[in-house]
């Protein structure tokens, strides 16, 4: 994982993962310096990862006030259960689907939790944080927020991007991709991630966008995007033309078996056949 800084309260702990026939995909956490610190998502759960030294490389995880999940996936939950065990003083923010979903995995100290919906606001010390639903999501428990001191929108998986290159995925600004890169990615992550998005009432759906660009923007931080600083309205207005998209086909059989005979070393010789 990479630390980039974004302004002076905002750390982004980046990770990123390789997707075959789609790129590389950011996988971020975040940590807002407030007064009372918050640490957006945990990152991947994967046994290589180290969220836990990554993040006490820009705070301590005994002065963290506040765990913001923003939807539980396991590519936001990986580190959790390590940071509340280290986090003693922490409490987890979620809302009461997001505790049912984690529950079926692991009990969540429930004295721990608090509950916040859309629409309502939590007070870190030396802000206020406004919690709202994005446009695209993928979970039904998805709560992004609005921090309106550093101008900064935490906004899930909505504007997410895979990246054609890992240093792309990895890069400390969504700006050093193309144009089109960058348009052309969220657009096939609209359509990855938020299938519903072909059959939904496009004026309900504009009108959840237009709630976004009335925030007014100087960042724009997804889970899956580098950090985006400056650019907001042309992802916004990208992400408005989300319903007349290609729709988003995977691979089948077919291509899978395709795919896993590409990795086999050249010279390897066929597999004998066993009469049967």
């Amino acid at each position: 994982m990479t630390v980039h800084k974004v302004g002076q309260d905002i750390s982004v702990l980046n990770d990123c993962l390789e997707v075959p026939g789609i790129g590389f995909l950011p996988v971020n956490a975040f940590v807002l310096h407030a007064a009372e610190p918050v640490v957006v998502d945990t990152g991947v759960g994967l046994p290589d990862r180290d969220f836990l030294g990554t993040l006490g490389s820009v705070v301590d995880p005994a002065d963290v006030r506040w765990i913001w999940l923003t939807h539980p996936d396991r590519d936001h939950t990986g580190g959790l259960f390590a940071l509340l065990d280290a986090a003693p003083r922490a409490r987890l923010v979620t809302t009461f689907l997001g505790v049912g979903i984690m529950s079926t995995e692991r009990p969540l100290p429930l004295d721990r939790v608090y509950l916040l919906n859309p629409g309502q606001t939590l007070d870190v010390g030396d802000r206020t944080l406004r919690a709202f639903r994005p446009p695209l999501f993928d979970n039904p428990a998805t709560t992004g927020f609005y921090d309106d001191t550093s101008r900064a929108c935490f906004s899930s998986d909505c504007f997410g991007a895979p990246m054609p290159t890992a240093e792309l995925a990895s890069s400390d600004h969504a700006g050093d991709a193309t144009e089109d890169e960058l348009r052309d990615g969220q657009l096939l992550w609209a359509t990855v991630d938020s299938p519903w998005i072909h059959n939904v009432d496009t004026a309900k759906y504009l009108a959840t966008v237009r709630a976004v660009r009335e925030m007014e923007p100087e960042a724009v931080l997804s889970t899956h995007l580098p950090p985006a600083v400056g650019i907001a309205p042309r992802m916004i207005d990208t992400i408005s033309g989300a319903p007349g998209a290609n729709p988003f086909v995977g691979p089948d059989q077919a291509a899978l078996e395709q795919m896993l005979a590409s990795f086999e070393p050249e010279g390897t010789p066929a597999a004998p056949v066993v009469p049967g």
